[in-house]
């Protein structure tokens, strides 16, 4: 499988801009912002909207999204946020949970992954129990230690938001369904960037906010729910996801059946022109590429940086626990300044959360960029 050159003509991004921080924000595909200004447009003419309007981009998302991460086109949810995914999941589940039942965390997650969470505790006694993070930084045995009698419900990112440490979800996946423990994944960090596979981690709930690795438009995000949730009570209840909803004319008798498979848990107003095109754009590009081949693209970027890093004194992650896609860094304990605001000076771009520096690139990276970060990290390191 051969990795992929630099797709820089593919984004509008300045030759002066080096950046590292997809995963704060990626950058739009030139594709994307085009099919958005056409949606836009659209509004200019309403007589020309029809009824399949409203559902046929949404449809072309599943599709899409079946073909990318695999489940099947049914199971995918068109939502706005990762936080309502998770809201969603933790509405379906809170029937199931009693006083004393556990809700497994991470420590240090990120809030999406918590909030909802805390309310489903708070209105069901159970009780939020939160893996500490490890000493050796293996998050994956540190979870499956934790899952045992009692735990309900295991709620997990695909990597640790902060610093893109590795959690494997295959085992974790198999842990749950030996206890008959709830799975709810928040694939964010990861989705689209490193091969994930609903056939074999069997999650109950996939959640994934789209600004990020799946490049979309702000305002969308993914949510794949496994087919024994799919009779769950929805978050909203919109007239969208009602099986005659694409009779405008006979709106007015009601239904209470909903459409098929995971439908019923999309947003009300899913159908917006100027986002979802956008979305199906910035697919398509993420199914040309394949995730294989964008996996192993950036695994070379950030092995260029990682060694750099080393031996400029950095402390990185083992090889073994570091996602291919985002690579998080601990400051040489030498170094005082503020070597984020440092680097945007120079118009490089990386971010910080928690105690580690966090490098994430796109296939937007050329060679120059990274040569331009390591110059600069040397300079500011001396």
């Amino acid at each position: 499988m051969d990795s992929l050159i630099s797709q820089r003509q593919l984004f509008d991004i300045p030759d002066e801009v080096a950046y590292f921080n997809c995963a704060y924000y990626s950058p739009q595909l030139n594709a994307s912002r085009n099919r958005l200004h056409n949606g836009v447009n659209t509004k200019n003419h309403p007589w020309e909207r029809t009824p399949d309007s409203f559902f046929d981009d949404a449809e072309t998302i599943r599709s899409l999204s079946s073909a990318i991460f695999g489940g099947d086109s049914d199971g995918f949810a068109v939502i706005p946020a990762a936080s309502y995914g998770i809201s969603t999941a933790a509405r379906a589940i809170e029937p199931r949970l009693q006083s004393g039942d556990q809700i497994l965390v991470i420590a240090e997650e990120f809030p999406s992954n918590i909030l909802p969470w805390k309310r489903t505790a708070q209105e069901t006694c159970a009780e939020i129990s939160t893996v500490p993070e490890p000493k050796d930084g293996n998050w994956t045995q540190g979870i499956l230690d934790r899952i045992v009698s009692g735990v309900k419900v295991v709620a997990v990112s695909t990597c640790h938001w902060t610093n893109g440490s590795y959690i494997d979800l295959l085992p974790i996946g198999k842990a749950c369904r030996d206890i008959n423990a709830i799975l709810v994944v928040d694939g964010t960090q990861t989705l689209a960037a490193m091969p994930f596979s609903i056939e074999n981690i069997q999650p109950d709930f996939l959640v994934a906010a789209g600004y990020k690795w799946l490049l979309c438009p702000y305002g969308f995000s993914l949510l794949y729910v496994s087919e024994q949730w799919r009779n769950a009570r929805p978050l909203e209840e919109t007239w969208l996801a009602r099986d005659n909803a694409e009779n405008f004319a006979e709106l007015v008798k009601y239904s209470d059946a909903y459409m098929p498979g995971a439908r019923r848990f999309d947003v009300g107003e899913k159908c917006t022109p100027t986002i979802l095109p956008g979305v199906i754009a910035a697919l398509e590009q993420i199914k040309a590429w394949g995730v294989k081949r964008i996996s192993k693209s950036l695994a070379i970027v950030n092995k260029q940086i990682g060694l750099h890093l080393e031996q400029l004194g950095f402390h990185l992650p083992s090889e073994s626990q570091r996602c291919p896609h985002m690579l998080g860094a601990l400051f040489p304990e030498r170094f005082r300044g503020n070597l984020v605001s440092e680097l945007a000076k120079r118009n490089v771009y990386i971010s910080q959360r928690g105690n580690a520096l966090r490098f994430a690139p796109h296939l937007h990276v050329n060679n120059h960029d990274i040569n331009r970060l390591l110059k600069a990290l040397e300079d500011l390191m001396r």
